[in-house]
C-alpha cells in the first residue's frame, strides 16, 4: 500500500480539526451566554454593595453586600444554616409532591372528558382566583400552626398552576396528531402514553415550574406564623431582633434556593422533551 501523499494528509488533518473547532465554538458560545445572563445580576450586586458604602442608603437598613455574605458564611458554620434550609425544603416539597400527585391526573381528567370539565370547571375558576396567602388564617385556624398547616397550604399554592397548565396542555394537543393516532387504531391507554401524555409535557412543565416558585413563598409567609425553624422564620426572627444581616442573608437563601429549584426542573423537562 502506497503512503499517503501530502494533499492527503492535509485534508485528514482538516478533518480531524473540524469537530475540535465546533466543539470549542460551542463552549465559546455557551460561556458568552452565560457571561450575558449574569451581567444584570453583577450589576445588581454592585449597586447592592456601593449604595450603603456611599451613603445613598443607611447601611442599618441596607446592609452591603459583602456583609450579607460573611453572615451567610456565619450562619453555615453554626449549622443554622442547613437547619433552615432542610426546614423549608422539607416543607415546600412536600407540598409540591402533593400537589402534583393530585393536579396532574385531574388535569388530564378536566381536559379530556367534557362532562367532567363542565362539573369542575366552575370550581376551579373559584379556587384559582382566591390567593393562597389570604387563606393562610382558616388554614391556620382549622389545622393549627404545626407542619399540617403549612404543607396544606403549599398543596393549596401549588395545585392551581399545575392543574390549569395540565388542562390546556390536554385540550392543545395537535389534532392531527390524534386523527393519526386513531387512524392507526391506537387504543386510549397507548394514545395516551404515545400522543397526549409526550406533547403535553412542555405546558404541564410551566404550571410545574410556576408551582415551584408559588411553592418557596407560600411556605416563607406560613414559616413566619408559629415556626420555630426554617428560613422564613430566619427573616422574621432577624428583624425582630435587629440582626439585619442575617435577615439579608435568610432572604439571599430564597433566592438561590428557587433559582436552583427552577433550573432542576429545566433539567428534567430538557431530558423529558429530548424528542423536540
Amino acid at each position: 500500500m502506497s503512503a499517503p501523499t501530502i494533499t492527503e494528509r492535509a485534508v485528514e488533518r482538516k478533518t480531524e480539526a473540524q469537530p475540535r473547532r465546533g466543539a470549542g465554538r460551542r463552549a465559546g458560545s455557551a460561556l458568552s451566554g452565560v457571561a450575558t445572563r449574569s451581567v444584570a445580576v453583577l450589576l445588581l450586586l454592585a449597586v447592592w454593595e456601593f449604595a450603603p458604602r456611599a451613603g445613598l442608603i443607611d447601611s442599618t437598613f441596607l446592609t452591603p453586600f459583602s456583609g450579607v455574605v460573611r453572615a451567610l458564611g456565619e450562619l453555615a458554620a453554626s449549622g443554622q444554616l442547613a437547619e433552615h434550609i432542610q426546614a423549608s425544603l422539607t416543607r415546600s416539597l412536600s407540598g409540591f409532591g402533593i400537589a402534583v400527585l393530585i393536579a396532574v391526573p385531574l388535569g388530564i381528567l378536566i381536559g379530556w372528558y367534557k362532562t367532567v370539565s363542565d362539573v369542575l370547571t366552575p370550581l376551579v375558576q373559584l379556587f384559582l382566583n382566591t390567593a393562597a396567602l389570604a387563606l393562610l388564617p382558616v388554614f391556620v385556624l382549622v389545622l393549627g400552626i404545626g407542619e399540617t398547616s403549612k404543607i396544606a397550604i403549599v398543596v393549596y399554592a401549588c395545585t392551581w398552576p399545575i392543574l390549569l397548565n395540565t388542562i390546556t396542555a390536554v385540550r392543545n394537543v395537535d389534532p392531527t396528531l390524534l386523527k393519526l393516532a386513531r387512524s392507526l387504531n391506537l387504543p386510549p391507554p397507548a394514545l395516551f402514553r404515545k400522543v397526549i401524555l409526550p406533547a403535553s409535557i412542555p405546558t404541564v412543565f410551566t404550571g410545574l415550574r410556576l408551582a415551584g416558585a408559588a411553592a418557596i413563598v407560600v411556605v416563607i409567609a406560613a414559616e413566619m406564623v408559629g415556626a420555630k425553624a426554617g428560613l422564613g422564620f430566619l427573616i422574621n426572627d432577624s428583624q425582630y431582633n435587629f440582626a439585619i444581616p442575617s435577615m439579608y442573608a435568610g432572604i439571599v437563601a430564597i433566592s438561590v434556593l428557587g433559582v436552583g429549584f427552577n433550573q432542576l426542573l429545566v433539567v428534567v423537562e430538557r431530558r423529558l422533551t429530548s424528542w423536540k
